[in-house]
């Protein structure tokens, strides 16, 4: 199956916009709690997925486990990726144990140097090899570093070896990714997938979805707008309706 044809199989044609779990809290239950509200609201507005990330607790991996637990055992009815920060490895490892259908992972390509990057191509061939999970890989990914030396479109063209869908973002979290980026990924990058990775609103997901296949929103959704809010199921409800009313009708 060619990489547009893995993507389709797992959301469809539609566009798909995946809703972040941040995992704020400072308990295993009030993590644990929070993660389910917020996945019965994405789940309640439509949302194609939702992705497990140790945003809030980047030296350790248990609490994404447990949410990623939960999701096996109770919620087989929501289709959910794991993004450990800090620990590519373990959200390999994590995927495989908790039937996660999807990784994402910040950067695959141009945030090492050409000796490191040698390196890390291989080792991620043998992940790759060893999970049946999607790799979504950031390139020139917000806070990662360029250190490759190659061109975007050398550094893209590697991507799409290394992921099944390429994830662009702005300089930051809930920072707008513009319109000239995704349309010059776009252009470089021909029908292989591409995922809008921040800063969507209502306001700009219409333009950017038309371009892209799919959007990951974390801020947007939450009551100040920011990474550190909590899911506001109104911000969830006009996000999927602006999607409706603009992309997909």
């Amino acid at each position: 199956m060619t990489a547009r044809e893995r993507f389709e199989a797992l959301f469809g044609h539609k566009k798909c916009i995946l809703g972040m779990l941040h995992l704020k809290g400072e308990t295993d239950e009030e993590i644990l709690e929070r993660a389910k509200r917020e996945i019965d609201i994405y789940m309640r507005q439509g949302l194609s997925a939702v992705i497990v990330e140790n945003y809030f607790k980047q030296e350790e991996t248990k609490y994404a486990e447990k949410v990623l637990r939960y999701l096996q055992s109770f919620r087989r009815d929501v289709t959910y990726g794991v993004n450990m920060l800090e620990h590519d490895r373990e959200g390999f490892e994590a995927a495989n144990a908790y039937d996660a259908k999807f990784i994402q992972l910040d950067s695959v390509a141009g945030h090492l140097y050409p000796q490191e990057d040698v390196d890390f191509g291989r080792t991620l061939e043998n992940w790759r090899a060893n999970t049946r999970a999607l790799v979504f890989g950031g390139v020139r990914f917000k806070y990662q570093p360029y250190h490759s030396g190659r061109s975007l479109k050398e550094d893209l063209a590697l991507g799409m070896v290394r992921s099944d869908a390429i994830v662009v973002t702005g300089e930051g979290t809930g920072m707008e990714t513009s319109i000239d980026k995704v349309k010059q990924f776009r252009e470089l990058m021909g029908e292989f997938p591409l995922i809008v990775g921040a800063g969507m609103t209502p306001e700009n997901a219409g333009e950017r979805l038309r371009v892209a296949d799919g959007a990951i929103v974390g801020s947007y959704f939450k009551d100040n707008y920011k990474d550190n809010g909590d899911v506001d199921e109104d911000h969830v409800r006009r996000f999927m309706e602006a999607v409706e009313r603009d992309v997909m009708e």
